[in-house]
Parts: structure tokens; C-alpha cells; sequence
């Protein structure tokens, strides 16, 4: 697995908020970015999830109160998330959160359109 790219901002601070379901991250530029738990479920960087190639995805559905167990690091680039699903394969690159920081408003109106022509569901 790949490390940083040499110019992602390194975290400063993550914080797991377990009553609002969200995993706080700030970055040394200055960017601080919330994800909620079912976000970062459904955009899991996991086979499981992402498939083994572009078109292979795999929709995520009933994750909407999905918790987080468990955080590991992985060395000194990356976190292993334990999902209260049983999910556990993903491992979250600090740029991967960067860059999800950056676009989520975007993946996740992109999730629920996806949802939404499959009617599926958030709801477990």
C-alpha cells in the first residue's frame, strides 16, 4: 500500500465524537473536516466496498447508524476503523480523508443519488 503523497497535509488532531457519530480530523493547512460514521462506511477504501476496479463498487445500504468501535493507526500515514457492522478491511490514508474532506458534500449528495435509483435505503 502506497504512503503519502509527499504534499498532503499531516493531521494535527482527530477527534471521535461517539454521541454525534463523527470523526473529527484537522490538517496542518489549516482544513478541519467532519465525517459522519456513515460516510466514511459507505466510501470505505476497502475491496468490500470499492471492488477491485472502476464499475465494481459495491452500494452500501442500511448504514445510517452505523458506530465506529475501534480506531488503529496504521505506521504513521493512515487509520484501520472498526465499524459496529463487523466492517473492518478499510484502511484511511490521510490524504483519503484530505481529499474526502474536500469533496464530500459532493460524494455524499453522489451516495444518496445512487440510493435512490437502486431504492435502497439508508435505514438498516
Amino acid at each position: 500500500m502506497a504512503g503519502l503523497e509527499k504534499n498532503t497535509p499531516a493531521p494535527t488532531e482527530i477527534k471521535l465524537h461517539k454521541k454525534s457519530r463523527l470523526l473529527e480530523i484537522s490538517f496542518s493547512d489549516g482544513n478541519r473536516f467532519s465525517f459522519p460514521f456513515e460516510f466514511l462506511r459507505v466510501y470505505s477504501p476497502s475491496a468490500e466496498v470499492r471492488g477491485h476496479g472502476p464499475g465494481q463498487e459495491v452500494l452500501q445500504t442500511g448504514k445510517k447508524d452505523v458506530d465506529i468501535l475501534n480506531i488503529e493507526p496504521v505506521g504513521r500515514y493512515a487509520l484501520q476503523i472498526t465499524f459496529s457492522d463487523g466492517h473492518d478491511t478499510g484502511i484511511y490514508s490521510w490524504d483519503l480523508f484530505h481529499q474526502y474532506g474536500l469533496s464530500q458534500e459532493k460524494l455524499w449528495a453522489d451516495y444518496l443519488e445512487r440510493l435512490e435509483a437502486a431504492r435502497a435505503s439508508r435505514e438498516a
